[in-house]
């Protein structure tokens, strides 16, 4: 990351590379999260309650406290990193630092939120499946926000760079007035 402090990073076209592709690749995760969740059930309390509580007319069981933390387990740590990375590049993005902290704070809150409002519905009231569809979006929207930020970032950062290669250097003044 010292070559994004010190400015380095501009003449480093391998690191830009590396980072641009793990944001591709971000990309793509982020639409496989929406179809995994759109598969299972869809922004409405109904079916993220049928879902997790099961239902009869369709014949689903309701999940199992065992599946439930199974998948709780690989997400929280893989959206943790996932969450710790997109941040960590963010604070390089050429915003005003409260909002990386809002965008920082929305995508923990919506994957942890994410992750727990489901064990709300099973275990608590079904109503929480409210609070998993909002989670779910907020998630998605941060993600989105956070990644769209750090590639516009890397691609303007190395935009300024190339455009200042491309000016010849200023004369220096003498101090003396123009003869």
């Amino acid at each position: 990351m010292r070559f994004f402090i010190s400015g380095e990073q501009n003449r480093q076209m391998v690191l830009n590379t590396i980072v641009l592709l793990f944001l591709i690749y971000m990309v793509v995760l982020w639409i496989s999260l929406g179809l995994m969740y759109f598969h299972r059930m869809g922004l409405t309390a109904i079916s993220v309650q049928e879902y997790y509580l099961g239902s009869p007319a369709r014949f689903t069981e309701p999940r199992s406290y065992q599946s439930l933390l199974e998948v709780s387990h690989a997400h929280l740590f893989s959206m943790g990193m996932l969450a710790v990375t997109l941040t960590h590049l963010l604070l390089f993005a050429p915003l005003a630092d409260r909002i990386k902290i809002f965008l920082s704070v929305a995508v923990y809150l919506g994957a942890i939120g994410d992750e727990g409002a489901g064990w709300l519905v099973r275990y608590v009231d079904p109503h929480f499946a409210y609070l998993k569809i909002a989670m779910f979006l907020l998630m998605e929207i941060s993600l989105a926000l956070l990644i769209t930020i750090v590639i516009y970032g890397l691609i303007s950062q190395r935009l300024r760079h190339q455009l200042s290669r491309k000016r010849p250097p200023r004369r220096k003044s003498t101090g003396r007035g123009a003869h």
